[in-house]
């Protein structure tokens, strides 16, 4: 029960063009795509913004939390100035202090228990210093005299 095209109405129409009452498989198909297309670059816009923060991970952990928040502020903030430090950050690797100086330690360490006499003496004895008398003090100075009293 098709209702007759209307006398006016051109013989050829498109095939986009629908009947009144049946579904617009066009409309629908496209607004699949445009959905699947925001989420596509929505992804692609995530996986990049992370791309420095995945570089990072290989390096020292101060490094990657650097450019972690480097990387927050930049996706916050939409200043790309942030991305690109968070970038070069983990690009560049740091000079790693920590190693070195804690086997500088641990040298150190070797050294002062192999230095360390074995035998295990008894603590030296404390003398009690001998009783003062107070003949023996110091007599009082001019400098322990209050401000208004001096030259009096």
């Amino acid at each position: 029960m098709a209702e007759p095209i209307h006398p006016a109405a051109i013989h050829h129409l498109p095939p986009f063009v629908t009947a009144p009452g049946e579904t617009d498989v066009l409309f629908v198909a496209m607004a699949i795509f445009v959905l699947l297309a925001v989420i596509g670059v929505g992804v692609f816009y995530l996986k990049l913004h992370s791309l420095p923060e995945q570089l990072a991970h290989r390096g020292q952990k101060m490094q990657f939390q650097i450019v972690a928040v480097l990387g927050l502020l930049a996706l916050f903030t939409h200043n790309h100035a942030f991305w690109v430090a968070g970038l070069l950050l983990a690009l560049v690797p740091l000079p790693d202090f920590g190693t070195p100086l804690s086997s500088i330690a641990r040298s150190l360490e070797r050294i002062a228990a192999s230095t360390a006499p074995e035998t295990s003496a008894p603590p030296a004895q404390v003398l009690p210093l001998p009783a003062s008398t107070p003949d023996q003090t110091m007599p009082p100075t001019t400098a322990a005299q209050p401000a208004g009293k001096r030259g009096a």
